[in-house]
């Protein structure tokens, strides 16, 4: 059992039977007379006056006749006693795993509170009773079997993940999506004849692109975010369905330009490919299967022609003006052909100065 974090003892919880008994005092009454004014025995007077038992709303009534004290009053006195009797037995259940797994989720915790997805704290103890309450869990440690059983869960072959810190990023995802309230239901056929208005979204500056972006989503009956990437929840893209409509959070990992326009279409791709279905879906950073290549796919060749592409990189001596260039016929800003070229020739050195990075706000 951990040490007491909060100050919270028996102690200083007063079962509401003290008031009776100094009223009686006050009124120099013994508890025989109080029995027999409220119709109740004078064993359980006695049980409710030295704490062995609670105020029903029948004797919280009777206590009104008697004393004129609104039976209100009685009835908020033991709700606040049974709700630090609560507490106190929640902190006695606390263990050290679930203090151990606070420690690893200290910065998802500032950022959720910078969010007001939950309330701010100062001791560890409040910490895991906030987290319990935005987990939907009595003990933390249950998340570990919670999360598998949830979502399609694919791990990134390559980085370690953290489960808790999976998890609470994933409630994060959901809770700032449901404070956002959009109108129309998730319309598939809206998305694809939305694909140009997106595309073009990248000729914006970034901050303005995600807001424009927020609105074409809208309309299609997606929420769209982009949120905080945390190390040990390698994570990509989270697609969820809600209540008709669809939740597509974007981490904020790297800041090179052509990634964040190619995981957007990537993430584009599995909606329109069907890969959602009923369950969440969490699109890890680097996972391996054939429906990541087939999203991949669709994200490359919704950016630029496969064919026009192949016929470019197999140019002699290829300049900054044909890069240009060319990235005006594809309707496409010009990182997103240099980021294409340097994977598909392995050299990240090449163009290198017309690549961007974002700045997030």
């Amino acid at each position: 059992m951990v040490e007491r974090m909060n100050g919270l003892s028996l102690d200083f919880i007063i079962h509401p039977g003290e008031t009776i008994k100094e009223v009686l005092e006050e009124r120099q009454m013994n508890q025989e007379e109080l029995a027999i004014r409220t119709g109740f025995s004078p064993k359980h007077v006695s049980e409710v006056v030295n704490g062995k038992k609670g105020i029903s709303p029948s004797f919280a009534k009777g206590l009104e006749y008697v004393f004129g004290i609104p039976a209100g009053f009685w009835i908020n006195l033991q709700g606040i006693y049974d709700k630090e009797i609560l507490e106190y037995r929640e902190q006695e259940e606390i263990d050290e795993n679930e203090v151990e797994i606070v420690k690893q989720l200290k910065k998802l915790i500032k950022y959720a509170e910078e969010l007001n997805v939950i309330n701010k704290t100062k001791d560890v103890f409040s910490q895991i009773i906030e987290l319990r309450n935005l987990c939907n869990v009595k003990n933390l440690t249950y998340i570990n079997k919670l999360l598998t059983s949830q979502v399609a869960f694919r791990k990134s072959q390559t980085i370690e993940t953290n489960i808790y810190v999976l998890y609470v990023w994933l409630r994060i995802c959901e809770i700032i999506a449901q404070k956002r309230k959009i109108e129309n239901e998730y319309n598939e056929e809206k998305l694809r004849d939305s694909i140009s208005k997106i595309k073009g979204c990248m000729f914006l500056e970034i901050n303005e692109a995600i807001r424009e972006l927020t609105k074409i989503f809208s309309e299609c009956g997606i929420v769209f975010q982009v949120v905080e990437n945390f190390t040990g929840a390698p994570v990509q893209g989270f697609i969820k369905n809600s209540d008709s409509r669809i939740i597509l959070s974007m981490t904020i990992r790297g800041s090179f330009a052509d990634i964040f326009w190619f995981t957007l279409f990537h993430e584009i791709g599995h909606l329109l490919n069907g890969d959602i279905g009923d369950s969440n879906f969490i699109d890890f950073t680097n996972s391996k299967s054939n429906i990541e290549d087939l999203a991949d796919k669709f994200a490359r060749e919704i950016l630029i022609n496969e064919k026009d592409f192949i016929n470019f990189i197999n140019q002699q001596n290829i300049t900054e003006e044909d890069v240009i260039a060319f990235a005006k016929q594809q309707n496409v800003q010009p990182f997103i052909i240099v980021g294409r070229m340097q994977k598909e020739k392995n050299n990240y050195r090449i163009f290198s100065n017309l690549k961007k990075k974002y700045k997030w706000k």
